[in-house]
């Protein structure tokens, strides 16, 4: 920094710090303009969701609000191929989601509290969602009906989430704004993934190891 440039910030603050005491500096302060640019985004949104969460490695789909229960069954029937054990489905989940589920699907309920153990035994976990961040590609769950607690969907291995189109907020201020403060919140950003040994990638480690995203409704 060039001591002229030091002597103008330094000036500065020594202007502030001396019109303080008669409360010059608060009013100057509160007489800033802050005309803020909220959102960087402010079309397309739902698409640039899709675009930076498949960025992320989940899996994206987008289906019809007509074709949400067949996507769902379909999903969910090839984990249970793939897969052995139950699928969870949390208290207060739309139950038109599965409505076209083939009967030989096995799913679970935590309506009493499944052990950690129960958990990882399972195929994996169908949600809904609070809030979706299109600049981040970002999923955030907050808890509630169709939600189920934390633990639902950080142990098992796979995760099945649907995202609303009008889910979809541009960026962090826009989702938080949607949000309840008092909730717990869980930010998804794509399936769980560690580079922390030798950067390689590994998935699954304290999560689930494949995300597959329906988003409906756009």
């Amino acid at each position: 920094m060039s001591a002229s440039s030091k002597d103008r910030i330094l000036d500065r603050i020594r202007a502030a710090n001396r019109s303080s005491a008669d409360g010059d500096a608060d009013a100057a302060y509160a007489a800033l303009s802050r005309n803020y640019l909220r959102a960087h985004h402010g079309t397309g949104i739902v698409d640039l969701f899709a675009e930076r969460a498949a960025d992320y490695r989940a899996v994206v789909e987008r289906v019809p609000v007509a074709g949400l229960a067949a996507a769902v069954a379909r999903v969910l029937a090839a984990r249970s191929a793939a897969a052995p054990g139950a699928i969870l489905v949390p208290d207060g989940l739309p139950g038109g989601w599965l409505a076209e589920l083939p009967g030989e699907i096995s799913l679970a309920s935590d309506a009493t509290p499944l052990t950690p153990a129960a958990l990882d035994r399972l195929a994996g976990v169908v949600t809904g969602c609070a809030v979706a961040i299109a600049e981040t590609g970002t999923i955030i769950l907050d808890h509630g009906p169709g939600q189920g607690r934390r633990a639902l969907t950080l142990v098992p291995d796979f995760h099945l989430v649907v995202v609303e189109a009008a889910q979809v907020a541009a960026d962090l201020p826009d989702a938080f704004a949607r949000l309840d403060p008092a909730r717990p919140h869980t930010l998804i950003s794509g399936p769980s993934a560690t580079s922390d040994i030798e950067l390689i990638r590994v998935e699954g480690v304290h999560g689930p190891r494949t995300l597959h995203v329906l988003l409906t409704g756009a």
